[in-house]
This record gives C-alpha cells, sequence and structure tokens, in this order.
C-alpha cells in the first residue's frame, strides 16, 4: 500500500501583508476549475472549526482564498450531486433521497456538457451516485475521462458496495478493473494527479469527488500515526475517533498533493479550487453500526464526523445537515476575505460556466445564481431566498435570515429525529445560527408567509417517485 511521506504543509506563498481582492474582472483565459468535493464532512470536521483532525492544507487555502461561511447544500449526497451538476434544486426532479437510480434525465444539460460546449476537458474521479443505468453514466454524462464508483459509499480497500448488482462498479472510463489493496481515497488522490500532471492545450475541469470521510472509516497506517491512541486533552479517545481524525487527514493530504501537482506544472495561478462537501456529518453512533455492509474485513465505526455546535446532522435540513465547510481560492485572483452571505450548491453551475464562457441557450432553467460578483467582493444584491425538500421527511426555506424548518411523520424523520414532535420552526440564523429558539409561536404570521413562499418555491419540482401523495403532509400546512 501507499506510504508516501505526508503533505503536512503546502509550498503556497501570498505576498500580500493585508487582506486584499486581487483585480479579476476578467480574465485572459478561461481558468482551469478543479472542484473537491467531501462526502460527509461537517461543519465541526475542519481544523479552522476547532476539529482535533489536522486539516493543515484545508486550513490554509481557507484563510488565504474565500472562507465561504454560509455555504449550502442538502441532506444527502444524491441530491447534492444533482444540484451541482444541474445548477436546480434537486426536488425539480424528484431527486430527494440518496439513491442509485438516475437522478435526472439523461439529456440533461449538466456541469461537464456546459464545459465541453466551451471546450474544456472535463475529468471525474472518485464517486458518481448519480445512475448506473445505460445513458447516466458518467462518460455519458458529459466527462471525457471518468475513474471510480458508480456507487455511493464503498469499502475504502476493497471498493465494493453492497451485494448485488452494484457490488463492483469500479472502473476507468466505463472499463471495470480491480485495484483492491489501495486506500479509495489514494487512488481517487492519485487518478487525479495524473491528469493534472499532463500536457494540456486546452483548460480543463477535473471534479474529485471523494468517499472520504464517509463510512465504512479507515486511512492507511501513517496518518493514524498522527494521533497517538490517548491524546494528551481527551484520554478517553478510542480507536473509531482516531481512525476518523486519520481518515480526515488522509483528505487534507489528497488537496495538498493536488496542489503541489498544480504548483510543479506551473498551473496553479491558471486554476480555479472550489472544496466544499456533500452535507453534514452524521455524527455519533452507538454500537458502531455504520460501514458494515459493504464487505471485508468488516469496518463499523462509531464515530463519523461532528455538527461542530449546530444543529442537527446529516439528513436532517438543520443548519448542521446543510451547512458545510467551504472555500474558494484562485492564486492572484481571489485572496483573503470572508464570504459570509448565503451561497447555495446550485450556485456553482451558472458561475463556473460563465467563467468557462460558455454561453447560455435560455433554456437551462437555473435556479442557481452567478455568484461570482459575491466572490470579488461586491456587496449583495439582496435578501436571498433558498429551499430545500428532502425525502426523509423534512423542508425549509430560508429567507434573508429568517428559516423555517418543517417536518413530516415518515419513518426517516422519526429515527432521525426521535422525540421531536413535528411543528414547525422558526429561526433567526442572524442572532440564533446554532437554531436554539423556535419563534414559530410568537411569529405565526411570518410561519404563514414562509409558508407560502415554500409553496410557490415548489411550484416546479416534479412529484411522485419517491413520495406516495400522501407522503407530502410536512410540505403543506
Amino acid at each position: 500500500m501507499n506510504d508516501q511521506p505526508l503533505l503536512l504543509a503546502i509550498l503556497l506563498t501570498v505576498t500580500t501583508s493585508a487582506p486584499a481582492l486581487a483585480a479579476a474582472d476578467s480574465t485572459a483565459s478561461p481558468p482551469n476549475v478543479l472542484f473537491i468535493l467531501a462526502d460527509d464532512l461537517g461543519w465541526g470536521d475542519v481544523g479552522y472549526h476547532g476539529s482535533r483532525a489536522l486539516t493543515l492544507t484545508i486550513d490554509r487555502l481557507a484563510a488565504e482564498g474565500l472562507e465561504l461561511r454560509q455555504h449550502y447544500v442538502t441532506p444527502q449526497c444524491t441530491p447534492t450531486r444533482t444540484a451541482l451538476m444541474t445548477g436546480r434544486y434537486p426536488s425539480r426532479f424528484d431527486a430527494l433521497v440518496a439513491t442509485n437510480a438516475p437522478a435526472f434525465p439523461a439529456d440533461t444539460l449538466t456541469l461537464p456538457r456546459a464545459f465541453r460546449e466551451a471546450g474544456y476537458r472535463t475529468f471525474l474521479s472518485g464517486k458518481w451516485h448519480l445512475g448506473f443505468d445505460p445513458g447516466h453514466r458518467p462518460w455519458e454524462m458529459g466527462f471525457d475521462y471518468s475513474y471510480g464508483s458508480l456507487s455511493g459509499a464503498i469499502h475504502p480497500w476493497q471498493h465494493t458496495y453492497r451485494k448485488g448488482e452494484l457490488e463492483k462498479t469500479w472502473h476507468r472510463d466505463g472499463e471495470r478493473l480491480d485495484e483492491v489493496g489501495w486506500s479509495a481515497t489514494e487512488l481517487a488522490t492519485r487518478e487525479a494527479e495524473r491528469f493534472v500532471r499532463l500536457p494540456h492545450e486546452q483548460p480543463w475541469f477535473v471534479y474529485v469527488a471523494h468517499f472520504a470521510v464517509h463510512t465504512p472509516v479507515d486511512a492507511p497506517d501513517r496518518f493514524r500515526r498522527l494521533y497517538p491512541a490517548r491524546l494528551a486533552d481527551d484520554p478517553e479517545i478510542d480507536d473509531d475517533m482516531r481512525r476518523y481524525l486519520a481518515f480526515t487527514s488522509q483528505l487534507d493530504d489528497g488537496v495538498a498533493r493536488l496542489l503541489d501537482a498544480l504548483l510543479e506544472t506551473d498551473q496553479l495561478e491558471d486554476t480555479l479550487i472550489v472544496f466544499a462537501s456533500d452535507n453534514g456529518a452524521l455524527g455519533f453512533t452507538p454500537g458502531g453500526g455504520q460501514g458494515r455492509a459493504y464487505g471485508e474485513p468488516l469496518i463499523a465505526s462509531k464515530w463519523a464526523g461532528s455538527s461542530g455546535g449546530l444543529r442537527g446532522k446529516k439528513a436532517t435540513t438543520y443548519e448542521g445537515g446543510i451547512r458545510t465547510p467551504a472555500f474558494v481560492y484562485w492564486k492572484g485572483h481571489l485572496e483573503g476575505h470572508r464570504v459570509d452571505s448565503p451561497i447555495h450548491v446550485i450556485d456553482w453551475f451558472p458561475t463556473l460556466a460563465g467563467l468557462a464562457g460558455y454561453t447560455p441557450s435560455g433554456a437551462e432553467r437555473w435556479d442557481g445564481q452567478d455568484i461570482w460578483p459575491l466572490l470579488k467582493g461586491e456587496p449583495p444584491s439582496g435578501p436571498r431566498t433558498l429551499y430545500w425538500k428532502y425525502g426523509g421527511g423534512m423542508g425549509a426555506l430560508r429567507d434573508g435570515d429568517l428559516k423555517l424548518v418543517v417536518m413530516g411523520n415518515t419513518d426517516w424523520a422519526r429515527r432521525m429525529m426521535p422525540g421531536e414532535d413535528r411543528s414547525d420552526r422558526l429561526f433567526d440564523l442572524a442572532r440564533d445560527p446554532r437554531e436554539t429558539t423556535n419563534l414559530a409561536g410568537e411569529q405565526p404570521e411570518t410561519v404563514a408567509r414562509l409558508r407560502a413562499l415554500m409553496r410557490e418555491a415548489a411550484q416546479d419540482d416534479e412529484v411522485g417517485r419517491i413520495f406516495e401523495e400522501g407522503d407530502h403532509s410536512y410540505w403543506t400546512p
């Protein structure tokens, strides 16, 4: 197995002595785009949010680039990936939960298709999880090259999914292969690294969709050695926690290696880097039931990340389920400030397509906005309205700083939020980002207004594949 030295630092220098925004009103040529998406990395799982995990590269890029303080996704992986690939709310396609079924129609305009139209080479390394039927696979949906697994979570060493037709889908450009014994995180990084180091005559879009830090949780020994069995400040730490911290550091190391590749090929200043996670952390699971179903040897873990003090977790529409660590880094172009305005994963398609020089046809129907002016430091044009419809039985709408959370009486909702009643919840995120004080009882008129906005936002949604009609009770009064 791989035993390269850990890259604990990256070879980056910034000459400005104070936070500043470099001029980037126009570029001589469209930038390369490196989009790194972690899996289940929670708000509290990076060093700059207080994690014990060593994430030195991620921390530094967030500090030197643009730290996105309110970057929103969806509560689960397939919906977030649908939003990224289409620029639309996943509910437009009824893609409301994690699924291996096709998430959207095969002829949908996808982000890699738009990049290709703009003259880019496109490459996916890692996790797809948007469909495995013919016509819906990455090499058929706009990626010139693809590598990794078609399914969701996989065994980190065997690269296997649950028993069945998706058990073995590890591939390169549609051809099945086996690389058993190598960490999936290592392989996804290595393949992307190879692509970046190739000679390129045209700009490229590389989407690194990591399996880390989704269960099953494990990492090579060289990362475990970073964390003694008994940390001085926490003598109760167990092997599950050590493995999770090590897994997170391996993810960080992958970011560092890609940066090294950009530096060594003189592409760093020509490459826009976006980093985010697909949803919040799963958190602590007594008994360690997570990760048992993906192959041998069995790898179960009680610990699967932290929401960092935000309420909720993966599979909920509380902040801990939908707000993740994120940053943008483009050396010499975007540097040294924090973006506090709400941003949603649906925004990346129109934003990146614009930078790439893609000419919209008018039929895109994007829900997202071009946030390039916001990234350049311009003030937001006004309050933002965002909404979430999640198949587990929760929904949410944010209008300015006010956020409405609604819940149904589905089995999933009862399991994820045990003991909670199903009444509406209203929060003022400006004053209460941890969602501790429910204002619904004090402001029924605000709840009614946000409910009306939620119904309006849902008018273009498809209905029927995920829910039976009666299961929408949580969505309407």
